[in-house]
């Protein structure tokens, strides 16, 4: 809901894609710059006391923003400064849970459980933007808020009665932060299986996920749609992305489909141009949905094949990197959608999203089948 409510806020108050963008970028820009830092962190520290900090660090930032709305005296600036502390939270937050999944479930059913917290997260993104539009409409964008700072005390109160089986770390807590982020860094460059799902993680990280910049404007501009409509367009893009981590749960036994890390890329990339040049609300939709399952389903995969090839010493900060380059590649992503939906249309921001993915995908596909004649 918040995640409706936010870029529909930024855009009511400043009118422009482009400023949009920027809340997007400043919430993932701390990503980008702490992220190896937080994953020593995470490495070192019980992963649930991590957690317990940082959703209460979130309840606190969200109920901050519930008050500014309802006082009437929000302002852009305010959106970015409380944009920027959630990123930061987050930096911290991303890691910790992904690598936590290990300590509740073990090595052998991790990516059902990365699947099925997939399922989880996408049916709330079926229906938290669906609730958001008619929230929106009826008792205002604070309520939205209200309700994300509410489940952030739910996820508090529901830790107390976790117990993890806790791993213990192989290395020394006395190297210091910047070997041991060196010897992540290493750690995936040395694996090739790591290094090209990083690699792909990169390409599609960056240019497919900016549906919070480009589809408020699209519906706003395009299909005349209002915020009902644009909480509509992201119900279908949680119904599509629902399914897609359902269908890895369900073939989750047999590993990673390598097939999909690799195919997925180009898909997502020539649905985004094809949604950019579509006028019907419904094929819109559709287009965003299919869009939605193809890409989920590829981030469950690369999370899948991150954990199952990492060692349980070096999974906190591979982690971490994961959570680097996909959301800390989201400021580049989200200013990239902006300017090309703020200086020429929505349409073509789609359009250079999808191109860029594609282009990218195109010398990463010849240097593996160069790999693959050599052998």
């Amino acid at each position: 809901m918040q995640n409706i409510a936010q870029p529909w806020l930024a855009y009511t108050l400043t009118k422009s894609p482009l400023l949009l963008s920027l809340i997007g970028a400043l919430q993932f820009t701390p990503m980008l710059i702490f992220a190896l830092f937080a994953g020593v962190i995470v490495d070192r520290f019980p992963k649930k006391n991590i957690i317990f900090l940082t959703q209460l660090a979130s309840l606190i930032i969200t109920l901050i923003l519930v008050l500014l709305v309802w006082s009437g005296q929000i302002k852009y600036w305010h959106l970015l400064i409380l944009a920027t502390a959630l990123g930061i939270v987050n930096t911290l937050d991303m890691p910790a849970r992904q690598s936590f999944v290990i300590e509740l479930v073990g090595r052998e059913d991790l990516m059902n459980a990365i699947a099925l917290n997939s399922m989880t997260f996408n049916l709330a993104r079926i229906i938290g933007p669906a609730v958001a539009g008619l929230v929106m409409s009826f008792w205002g964008i604070g309520t939205c808020f209200l309700v994300n700072s509410i489940s952030f005390a739910a996820v508090i109160i529901s830790l107390f009665f976790i117990k993890p089986n806790y791993i213990q770390n192989a290395y020394k807590a006395k190297v210091n932060i910047a070997e041991q982020i060196k010897g992540g860094v290493r750690y995936i460059l040395k694996n090739k299986t790591l290094s090209y799902a990083v690699l792909v993680l990169a390409i599609v990280g960056t240019f497919a996920p900016n549906f919070n910049v480009l589809i408020p404007v699209f519906s706003a501009e395009i299909l005349n749609s209002g915020e009902m409509g644009f909480g509509l367009l992201m119900s279908f893009m949680g119904v599509g992305s629902f399914l897609g981590a359902m269908y890895i749960a369900i073939s989750s036994k047999t590993g990673p489909n390598k097939l999909l890390v690799s195919a997925a890329p180009v898909v997502v990339g020539a649905l985004l141009i094809i949604t950019g040049y579509t006028h019907l609300f419904f094929v819109t939709g559709v287009l965003i949905g299919i869009t939605g399952f193809f890409l989920i389903a590829f981030l469950s995969s690369v999370n899948s094949t991150l954990q199952i090839n990492s060692s349980n010493e070096y999974r906190g900060r591979v982690m971490s990197i994961y959570t680097l380059v996909f959301a800390g590649s989201t400021p580049f992503g989200n200013l990239y959608a902006g300017w090309f939906a703020d200086h020429f249309n929505p349409r073509i921001g789609f359009a250079a999203c999808g191109s860029v993915i594609i282009l990218l995908m195109i010398p990463v596909y010849l240097k593996k089948m160069k790999k693959s004649v050599r052998r």
